[in-house]
């Protein structure tokens, strides 16, 4: 029979100090991931930003008539301006989160 060699052990309490240490980190990692992530959804501005490409279309062709006010999801939008200037302000307002996205055109008249 073969003679097994001893090997040196972690105590009881040196084990349960590493899971804590462990769980610690853990939760600290998980917390900072999910506030990322959170961000990152209440900061995606990318449908609004679609729509107001889609609202200045419409003006440059003369589909819509100023001033123009329209809800869209949580946005608040709005074009101000003379409809006989050439440049006016878009502007997007979200409710929910006070996230402003301003946007200026000017019109070209061939």
């Amino acid at each position: 029979m073969a003679v097994l060699k001893k090997i040196k052990a972690s105590t009881l309490m040196e084990t349960l100090i590493a899971t804590v240490l462990i769980m610690v980190i853990f939760t600290v990692v998980s917390l900072i991931l999910n506030n990322l992530f959170s961000n990152s959804i209440k900061k995606n501005t990318r449908a609004i930003t679609a729509k107001l490409n889609e609202i200045e279309y419409l003006y440059i062709n003369d589909k819509i008539v100023l001033p123009y006010y329209d809800d869209y999801e949580s946005w608040m939008i709005s074009i101000e301006g003379a409809s006989d200037s050439k440049m006016i302000a878009i502007k997007a307002l979200n409710i929910n989160n006070d996230i402003h996205i301003n946007k200026a055109i000017y019109k070209n008249e061939d």
